[in-house]
């Protein structure tokens, strides 16, 4: 039987809850009769989501107010062009 199991999978620093937050992954497991199938991610969350909610303004993906704000995405570097 499958099963699911929520997972940390970053800790970093959150400006807008001040302190450092857990971003966690719900992750479900293929039964074992299943072996090639690879594990899925269903959901994310944060650890101070439900802090952040009480604000009075939309806080991020994590928190699930704001899916178009990811304070914790890394910047893409630009390469530079080749000849």
């Amino acid at each position: 039987m499958a099963y699911r199991n929520w997972e940390v999978i970053k800790i970093s620093y959150c400006e807008r809850a001040g302190e450092e937050v857990a971003l966690e992954a719900e992750i479900v497991y293929p039964a074992t009769f299943l072996p090639e199938q690879a594990p899925r991610i269903i959901a994310h969350r944060c650890s101070r989501g439900l802090a952040c909610n009480s604000f009075h303004q939309p806080g991020c993906c994590w928190s699930g107010t704001n899916p178009g704000y990811d304070p914790f995405k890394e910047p893409e570097v630009e390469k530079p062009a080749s000849k």
